[in-house]
């Protein structure tokens, strides 16, 4: 009898303990929604800081490469910093392909669209702040000024849906999709951002990012074919969404053929 009584107050010790650790691994609602749009913001602003002054800032003769490195080191450190607590998007259309292939609540998608754009804000200002008025309105501010005539919006748009598309791409299979998940995804993406720019900043400047064009534009009041930084990284968003969901993506991210 007593020995089944032992084993009783055993049991029940051992399912209290069971519960007190699932209520403790249970996240609080601040590291659920708040903390998450605070990294968001916080490293948006960053990196935005960060390329922006890259290009007012840029040392002649370096071309594309101080904006290229910058830029990709930024994000990569950035991303390595504060991932963790809200997966390292900085990015408009990076959120809403991490949403398509799964990797991303839907609730939290317009809240770290704000995130970000208010980080561009933060960021473009600070360059601002820091900068010569000379040097500050000659780099715009960090806006994208390259396309000067009807005829590139083709290229232009082509171009930033491309390159997103390979950024988008390199954060969902390295950072979202199960069987492609890396710990080097930072890396991985930051050298994306790299390689993109030094092949196509020529064309378009090499966004990618809706915020970080977002940014500059208001600060800089530049607004000149604007919307050709949203529409294209933004398709491309819904691109890697498709492609992801529909071919390449594990079992439990595919739609179809599981």
């Amino acid at each position: 009898m007593a020995a089944a009584e032992s084993s009783c107050s055993s049991m029940k010790e051992v399912m209290v303990d069971v519960d007190s650790k699932q209520q403790r691994a249970k996240p609080h609602w601040y590291e659920r929604y708040v903390q998450p749009c605070v990294a968001e913001l916080v490293g948006s602003a960053l990196f935005i800081f960060i390329g922006c002054l890259s290009v007012v800032e840029d040392a002649g003769g370096t071309g594309r490469l101080q904006p290229a490195l910058a830029h990709g080191l930024a994000l990569g450190l950035t991303i390595a910093v504060l991932g963790n607590i809200s997966g390292g998007h900085f990015n408009p259309a990076v959120s809403l392909g991490v949403w398509l292939v799964g990797g991303l609540n839907i609730t939290m998608l317009i809240p770290y669209w704000i995130s970000q754009l208010c980080g561009g804000i933060i960021g473009a200002s600070l360059t601002k702040a820091v900068t010569t008025d000379e040097h500050y309105a000659n780099a715009t501010g960090g806006a994208f000024s390259g396309i000067v005539a009807d005829e590139q919006i083709p290229s232009v748009l082509v171009g930033e849906i491309v390159m997103t598309t390979f950024l988008v791409l390199a954060v969902c299979m390295g950072a979202v999709n199960e069987e492609t998940k890396t710990p080097l995804a930072p890396f991985c993406i930051g050298l994306t951002v790299t390689v993109d720019i030094l092949a196509g900043g020529a064309i378009s400047g090499a966004c990618m990012n809706p915020a970080r064009a977002f940014g500059p534009a208001l600060v800089a009041n530049y607004w000149d074919y604007h919307w050709v930084y949203w529409v294209g990284p933004m398709l491309a968003g819904l691109l890697v969404g498709a492609l992801v969901r529909l071919l390449i993506g594990d079992q439990t991210t595919r739609l179809f053929l599981k």
